[in-house]
């Protein structure tokens, strides 16, 4: 499961982000609210670890935002302040959950574990047109036909999927999918999409994936 960590802190931001990694989640940092927003308006994690004084957009405003948009992403809020108007403004803005700093770290992951596992007992698939993914059985589905993708279609596949007609950028495709320290390049992606064109063709999909050239690939 990948989890988005927006934290100013930088230091307290990676230490989240690491800590999270070694309980066996995908992680990522942003460190001001116009990025955390950004990232998180892709509608590719899991679940969001949201800070509350954030630069240039604070995290209300992130999760109202987010929330307003109809983007139903767990969200974990953290803050410094214990204060009960505060806790409500956060849950009132959209936040699934409010954690208190400083907090300790099995606190942290079991309120990740409690999130994450009620989010993944209420959606198992995406759809988009007449494609189904599914997202326990890594398979893409059309009618009563089903297709096995492997882990790297699948996760294209589902960044696709999830932004529906908006345009994913070849870079970020790539970035999400094989990591910002990967030393693959943007064929890989490409080659990626032929594959999963082929599937789409087999399986008789309506679906296709078009490229729009300088701005990157869409569902259609």
């Amino acid at each position: 499961m990948r989890i988005l960590v927006v934290e100013d802190e930088q230091i307290l931001a990676d230490s989240i982000v690491e800590l999270l990694k070694s309980n066996n989640y995908e992680a990522e940092a942003a460190y001001d609210g116009v990025d955390g927003l950004d990232k998180a308006r892709l509608q590719i994690y899991d679940l969001i670890v949201l800070d509350v004084m954030l630069p240039k957009i604070n995290g209300f405003e992130v999760a109202t935002t987010l929330r307003r948009e109809h983007n139903g992403t767990p969200i974990l809020m953290l803050t410094a302040k214990s204060d009960l108007d505060d806790r409500v403004r956060g849950l009132d803005s959209g936040a699934d959950y409010y954690l208190t700093k400083p907090f300790e770290s099995r606190e942290l992951i079991a309120c990740i574990h409690a999130l994450t596992r009620r989010q993944k007992d209420q959606v198992d698939e995406i759809t988009f047109g007449d494609l189904r993914l599914d997202l326990t059985g890594i398979s893409m589905s059309c009618g009563a036909e089903s297709i096995r993708l492997s882990s790297k279609e699948f996760d294209v596949l589902r960044l696709l999927m999830q932004a529906g007609s908006s345009n994913i950028p070849k870079s970020r495709i790539l970035d999400q999918v094989w990591g910002y320290d990967s030393e693959a390049i943007e064929n890989n992606v490409e080659v990626y999409v032929a594959f999963l064109r082929k599937k789409l063709k087999k399986l008789g999909s309506s679906v296709t994936i078009c490229a729009v050239r300088g701005v990157g690939y869409h569902l259609e």
